[in-house]
Parts: structure tokens; C-alpha cells; sequence
């Protein structure tokens, strides 16, 4: 697969992800801009389950969100995922969630690799900072 700097994970809104109102809770977006980190990070042919395993995690460090408008129950949302920023130790993504060609949420989300054991600080694996470097 030719992964690219940015890609896109279509989601359903299900019923558990929304509010009384029937509109997505605000903390569900921080989820579903997760899901689509994973799923970029698979993409580039990284398993979490594999990185747990090395005792390595990604963690976020800081969140900017914006809420636009909002998402509803059932319909189909579009997570765009682009790596904006890579250093040693940890990496900004701008994230965005549209539906056709709205914008109802944009982000701009900080995560940094850290050694579970101690939660501290680490570099970036190599075959990780490598294919990041490549697609951006």
C-alpha cells in the first residue's frame, strides 16, 4: 500500500456515540481522532499491539480542538489524519472530521513516545521515524 502523508478513515456515528440530543458527545471526537492515528500508524505498517509489546506507547500531550458543527447518529463522518510535525521524540498531527465537504471538527493533536514501563520520554523507534520521514 502507498501510504501518504494524510489519509482518511470514514466512520458511522453510532447511537452510543452521541448525547441526549442525539449529536456526537464532544469527547467522542478526541476517539475518533484516535481511531484514525491507529489506523495511519497501521497503514504505515505498525501494529499497536506490537509497540505495546516493546514497551513503547504514544501518548498525547496536547490537544487543540476547534467544534464547528456537529456530527448526528447514523450518519457517515470522514476522519482526515496528516502528520504536520516529527521530531526525535514525538510527532503533531492536524486532524480533521467532515462530513461531504463540511468541516464539524479540526485539531491539531500533540503525541510523544514514551518507554511504558516508566512513562518517560523516548526517541521515536527508528523503522517508525524512518517511514515517517518518508511519507512527509
Amino acid at each position: 500500500m502507498d501510504v501518504q502523508n494524510s489519509s482518511t478513515l470514514p466512520i458511522r456515528v453510532y447511537y452510543e456515540d452521541t448525547d441526549a440530543g442525539g449529536i456526537v458527545y464532544y469527547a467522542n471526537y478526541l476517539k475518533f481522532f484516535e481511531r484514525a492515528r491507529t489506523e495511519w500508524l497501521r497503514d504505515l505498517g505498525f501494529e499497536q499491539h506490537t509497540l505495546l509489546a516493546e514497551d513503547i506507547a504514544f501518548v498525547v500531550r496536547h490537544v487543540d480542538m476547534h467544534n464547528h458543527a456537529p456530527a448526528k447518529f447514523d450518519e457517515i463522518i470522514h476522519v482526515q489524519t496528516q502528520l504536520s510535525e516529527l521530531k526525535k521524540a514525538s510527532m503533531v498531527f492536524t486532524q480533521t472530521i467532515k462530513k461531504e465537504d463540511n468541516v464539524l471538527v479540526s485539531a491539531t493533536i500533540q503525541v510523544a513516545c514514551v518507554k511504558l514501563n516508566r512513562m518517560k520520554p523516548c526517541a521515536i523507534p527508528p523503522l517508525i521515524y524512518k517511514e515517517c520521514l518518508r511519507v512527509a
